[in-house]
């Protein structure tokens, strides 16, 4: 089963970076207001370069001067179950200790390239 890693980022501004294994990489998102908790809660992500699965378990400093620069931590981690995964639609049951449930991103393109907004739906049977 996948994996999947919540930081928690001290940076410019304070985040969470939330990181999905897949096809050796980690697919990433910046979620400035976190991964929402209750079904129907909606945040904004912002699409950001994929990392390399070393990252899974990354703690500590990113100095300045490089990207990303401030303190980073583990919120949460887990294996997740794919659901869905398309250009238009990726959806994830993740099983994690914070985070636990059906997941769905999808792009924001009103927003502009990059965004997009991360759902928690209703648990369902799948």
């Amino acid at each position: 089963m996948p994996r999947f890693v919540v930081h928690d980022h001290r940076a410019r501004t304070h985040h969470h970076d939330v990181r999905l294994e897949r096809d050796g990489v980690l697919v990433s998102w910046a979620v400035p207001k976190g991964l929402p908790e209750r079904a129907g809660e909606r945040r904004l992500a912002i699409r950001t370069p994929d990392h390399p699965l070393s990252y899974i378990d990354f703690a500590g400093t990113i100095p300045q001067g490089s990207y990303g620069a401030g303190e980073v931590s583990v919120h949460d981690h887990g294996e997740y179950d794919p659901v869905a995964w398309t250009a238009d639609r990726i959806e994830v049951r993740l099983h994690g200790t914070r985070f636990a449930g059906l997941y769905l991103f999808v792009p924001f393109r009103r927003a502009g390239p990059d965004q997009w907004l991360v759902f928690r739906a209703e648990d369902r049977q799948l």
